[in-house]
């Protein structure tokens, strides 16, 4: 599967990012891309990617970058565009879907771990350090926001950024966490109708203070059929966090080398065009 993979990924950055590199550099954007993306798909950190030992024969009279060369190079504005920019195709190659999710899922790292930008925050099993992949999943495009944050970063405000982010009109669907009038009002005015179960559950009446209007809207929706099956269908964004993990070449647990922010930032950005190559082939097979 890696191999099938690979070949995808290697016609998309030669499609976006060939013949472009800095002045005097040897190497294109293109192949430091590639050379990433060939230890991110095998789970071995960067400089594994650049011994000829590690790839095909036919791979191997190449010349490959060296690692003082990769670690320069992937912090520049050049590589970081092109590898959003793989990703942005990948997702709009399928037309959007009228209801979408919001959700966080945890990337701990040990307690013992030297990462600063590492925090302490909930987890699924209590209290754990590390980070949040905070995303929007859409069922046709896959995942189509996503933001990493420290593991103590508020969910309220990561859902700020992702939605600042969407240019799309439909249903953004959440569990209690994200029940916030001020998040109501932010999709409201980009026509977005956030539909969120309301925290305190067997509330009486939602109090007297102001409501956005969007959020009265939402909690009336949720009273009738197509509410209930909105809420329903969130656990869809479950299972493509699954897929994601579960995947043999997916987002395991951060290995050891993949620590700070930009390195994690970096990491899940190559898995995730690693899962939309994947979740395209394996839907032209299902066709």
């Amino acid at each position: 599967m890696e191999n099938e993979l690979w070949k995808k990924m290697y016609q998309i950055l030669q499609r976006l990012g060939k013949n472009k590199r800095p002045k005097r550099a040897i190497y294109t954007d293109a192949d430091i891309v590639l050379t990433y993306l060939w230890a991110v798909l095998h789970d071995r950190p960067t400089y594994w990617a650049c011994q000829k030992t590690n790839w095909p024969v036919y791979h191997r009279r190449k010349n490959l970058p060296n690692p003082s060369t990769m670690t320069r190079r992937l912090r520049t504005e050049g590589i970081q565009q092109l590898l959003m920019k793989v990703e942005e195709d990948l997702v709009g190659r399928f037309p959007a879907h009228f209801c979408r999710w919001i959700d966080a899922k945890p990337l701990t790292v040990s307690r013992c771990s030297k990462d600063k930008q590492a925090g302490f925050g909930h987890a699924e099993k209590g209290m754990a350090k590390g980070y949040k992949l905070h995303a929007v999943a859409d069922i046709s495009q896959g995942f189509v926001a996503w933001a990493i944050k420290p593991m103590n970063h508020h969910e309220i405000t990561a859902a700020d950024e992702l939605i600042r982010r969407l240019d799309w009109q439909g249903y953004l669907v959440g569990d209690g966490a994200y029940d916030k009038n001020r998040l109501y009002d932010l999709a409201g005015q980009k026509s977005i109708q956030l539909i969120a179960r309301q925290r305190i559950k067997n509330a009486k009446s939602i109090g007297h203070r102001r409501h956005s209007p969007y959020r009265l809207r939402a909690l009336s929706l949720q009273k009738r059929s197509i509410g209930q099956a909105l809420l329903a269908s969130r656990d869809s964004i479950e299972r493509m966090f699954g897929q994601l993990t579960n995947l043999g070449c997916g987002l395991s647990p951060l290995p050891n080398w993949v620590r700070t922010r930009f390195r994690v930032e970096m990491w899940v950005r190559a898995k995730m065009i690693i899962y939309h190559i994947w979740r395209q082939k394996d839907k032209s097979n299902a066709a």
